[in-house]
């Protein structure tokens, strides 16, 4: 149980905020949670003890932590600037931590129009998936002063199992959009190395025999075979949008850097691709390989030979 006079605020009851949300109140804080469209989860959490919130005005003058865990900079900035928004009920000594994977220059920004009214700002950024959101073992990377993350980290630690403090605001943005760099590229590699093995006469079972279990083996591999070779659609729920704006704000990142990124931007492209060609709201990364099998002539249920069915190749 939680040793702590922390009320905590929770906004973003999605497939990850759901689970989060479920392990702070079960583990002693006092949660307010406030749910924009979705009720479910919102009933399932005030059936454990938390209070609802009509707004996020209300569940900021609740709380003196608040945790946003929303899609991207858009949300945040709404919820955080918006008629009704957090900047209306904070109270100066409060933080909120925005664990959306975030475009950093609006992470700074955001931290400097709180910072004035005396809140601090922590951005916390996710890695892995919604089942160990719901078994508090998340892994989380933090951009914050130390004396901030000290003080937060017992609540960050209701929901992640390996917390690591990358640096100052901003920092933990910019890694998580460095790692999801990788793992997208992965995926982005993956699909087309399958749809190509298909093309010459390699079915996806021989391909998995081969890479599973050797040095190309890794755990994001094996989730996204999960649909390939087992047809498990939810094999790692995460969408493609979702991956298309996380390689967009990478993209601005490097600009930004004057880094060149070919790979990135062939990366980002694939996804665009995907998404451009029909990917909808519950089309996970895995299903990338549908897309880029029916791009090169595969039909419409996407690469032959997979263990399951096409999400979305019928439409």
């Amino acid at each position: 149980m939680a040793d702590t006079e922390e009320t905590v605020g929770f906004i973003g009851l999605g497939l990850m905020g759901h689970g989060m949300a479920k392990n702070v109140v079960e583990k002693g804080f006092a949660l307010t949670a406030f749910a924009h469209r979705n009720r479910k989860p919102l009933e399932d959490l005030v059936g454990r003890g938390a209070r609802e919130a009509a707004t996020a005005q209300e569940v900021a003058e609740r709380s003196s932590v608040v945790v946003l865990c929303v899609t991207g900079s858009r949300e945040v900035e709404t919820i955080v600037r918006g008629e009704k928004g957090l900047a209306n009920g904070l109270k100066p000594g409060s933080v909120v931590i925005d664990c959306s994977t975030s475009d950093p220059n609006s992470t700074i920004a955001l931290a400097e129009f709180l910072a004035d009214r005396g809140v601090d700002y922590v951005d916390a950024p996710l890695s892995r998936t919604p089942k160990e959101a719901w078994e508090g073992t998340l892994d989380t990377m933090v951009g914050a002063e130390p004396a901030v993350f000290a003080r937060v980290r017992p609540v960050i630690a209701t929901w992640a199992a390996k917390i690591v403090h990358v640096g100052g605001i901003g920092d933990g943005h910019r890694m998580k959009l460095l790692n999801n760099f990788v793992s997208l590229g992965y995926a982005a590699i993956y699909a087309e190395a399958l749809v190509l093995a298909e093309k010459v006469g390699i079915s996806p079972q021989r391909f998995d025999a081969v890479i599973r279990g050797g040095r190309m083996d890794c755990g994001f591999y094996q989730t996204f075979m999960g649909y390939t070779i087992d047809g498990n659609r939810e094999a790692h729920r995460f969408t493609l949008s979702n991956a298309l704006k996380d390689l967009t704000y990478l993209e601005s990142m490097a600009d930004a850097a004057r880094v060149a990124n070919p790979l990135g931007n062939a990366t980002k492209n694939a996804f665009a691709m995907a998404v451009s060609g029909g990917g909808g709201p519950e089309d996970y990364v895995p299903h990338l390989v549908d897309h880029v099998a029916r791009l090169n002539g595969a039909g419409p249920d996407g690469l032959p030979g997979k263990g399951g069915k096409s999400g979305s190749g019928g439409r």
